[in-house]
């Protein structure tokens, strides 16, 4: 531990990545974490500090003295602050407010003001403005003038005299114009921005589409109040992708880290779901019951449920995979549903159709080569197997790709058609049509 404290400790004198010495940081013992943290130089303590995680950042802030704190939280970037206090208890966040100064009170007080779901609240306060009347040098006046507290000078906004965007300018066009040139002569009027009441996952959208490292937020009637970073909506995709991959998973999204969840949360993030798959379930004996007279006169059909279901949950999974992702990406939307189920049904029925012959053929080899006996009419179980495979397989793709669909017209999230949901419905489905086509095959010989 002594010489792992060494290390940390010639790591921030020598290298001042805020990152990787938050990473060191991280991996010390909790009584050295706060001691080696207080050694970090202080012009880039306010940095490390918005990369701890959000239990250290917590105990730091209770930890230290009032006045490190203020000077920590007053150095912080808008946005980084924000995301701060969302992790923080009431109590916490009013007295951490009361430390900052006027300024950045103002700042931070506005931001925790916009819907905690609202692109706003990723925006920071600092970015550079000019005006179209203002000449190139004049402008490159305002960036020496403001450019430090700025976190990206890649464009620079241009605004009327009510604050409204009309323009943002690339500092490349800037560099090459000449000092005279007034910046409405560079200008082309085109600008893209996101307004304050969209939410975070809608204005991923953006980046994506227009390839952009920051972009301009402005309220409803189009005046700038801030910009949002690619660093914060790569973190916002980042908790995006991670909630779909637990909804899919067959539960609820965590809404901490998994080390900071705690047990009593993680069973009621995934004890609702259980619950809710284990009735489904119950229909799954439900229909064995049903068809018990038919399992007693041929027990050999016994033999392929667990066959029959695992294919059809299998491509009823693949296919919710499928089109979930595509509608997270664009690619397809609510109206595309009839061109999803006719390719579906054709895929389904090709993979259904391949799966129904290798089953047809493993009864037949296993038949001749002597390895079990099906009896005389082992040529109709193999076609009750081989035509099961292949409507089950066909309803598992279909019913994959519809549900997302279904949940999306109701508004809800489609990854919560989760891949156990899927593949309860089809295992429901799948006996039923299984033993129906066995009783049509197979009556007036097994049955």
């Amino acid at each position: 531990m002594q010489h792992q404290t060494k290390e940390m400790s010639e790591t921030t004198e020598l290298f001042f990545n805020p990152e990787d010495i938050a990473e060191s940081l991280s991996k010390l013992h909790a009584d050295k974490r706060l001691l080696e943290f207080l050694k970090v130089p202080k012009e880039y303590k306010a940095e490390v500090f918005a990369h701890l995680d959000p239990d250290f950042q917590e105990e730091t802030i209770r930890s230290i003295g009032s006045e490190e704190v203020a000077e920590i939280l007053n150095a912080m970037t808008p946005d980084d602050r924000t995301a701060l206090f969302e992790d923080f208890p009431d109590e916490l966040i009013k007295s951490s407010i009361n430390l900052l100064n006027p300024q950045e009170r103002r700042i931070a007080l506005k931001l925790l003001g916009y819907h905690s779901d609202s692109i706003a609240r990723l925006m920071t306060p600092y970015y550079i403005q000019i005006r179209k009347e203002w000449t190139v040098k004049r402008c490159f006046e305002q960036i020496k003038k403001v450019g430090k507290k700025v976190e990206t000078m890649n464009h620079l906004y241009v605004v009327d005299e009510r604050n409204r965007l009309i323009d943002d300018l690339a500092i490349g066009n800037l560099l090459l114009a000449d000092e005279d040139q007034l910046v409405s002569e560079i200008t082309d009027n085109y600008f893209v921005a996101i307004p304050t009441v969209t939410s975070k996952e809608d204005a991923v959208s953006y980046f994506e589409k227009y390839d952009r490292t920051a972009l301009p937020i402005v309220t409803e009637s189009g005046v700038l109040v801030g910009i949002v970073t690619i660093d914060d909506i790569l973190d916002q995709i980042e908790q995006q992708n991670t909630e779909d991959i637990q909804k899919f998973g067959g539960m609820d999204a965590l809404d901490e880290p998994y080390r900071q969840t705690n047990w009593f949360e993680m069973i009621k993030k995934r004890g609702f779901w259980l619950i809710l798959l284990f009735f489904f379930q119950l229909l799954t004996a439900s229909a064995m019951g049903y068809f018990e007279d038919e399992i007693q006169q041929a027990v050999v059909l016994t033999l392929f449920v667990p066959l029959i279901i695992s294919s059809g949950g299998n491509t009823g999974s693949q296919a919710a995979t499928l089109i979930i992702r595509a509608m997270a990406l664009q690619e397809i939307t609510v109206k595309d549903w009839w061109i999803v189920i006719k390719k579906e049904v054709i895929t389904g029925l090709f993979l259904g159709g391949i799966l129904g012959v290798l089953g047809f053929f493993r009864i037949m080899l296993w038949q001749y080569a002597g390895w079990f006996d099906y009896g005389e009419y082992w040529a109709f179980i193999g076609l009750t197997v081989g035509f099961s495979l292949t409507m089950i397989v066909m309803w598992g793709t279909l019913s994959g790709s519809m549900v997302p669909f279904v949940l999306k017209r109701f508004n809800l999230d489609p990854a919560t058609s989760s891949a156990p949901f899927v593949a309860t419905l089809v295992d429901v489905t799948g006996l039923v049509i299984y033993f129906t086509l066995a009783g049509l095959l197979l009556s007036g010989k097994l049955l």
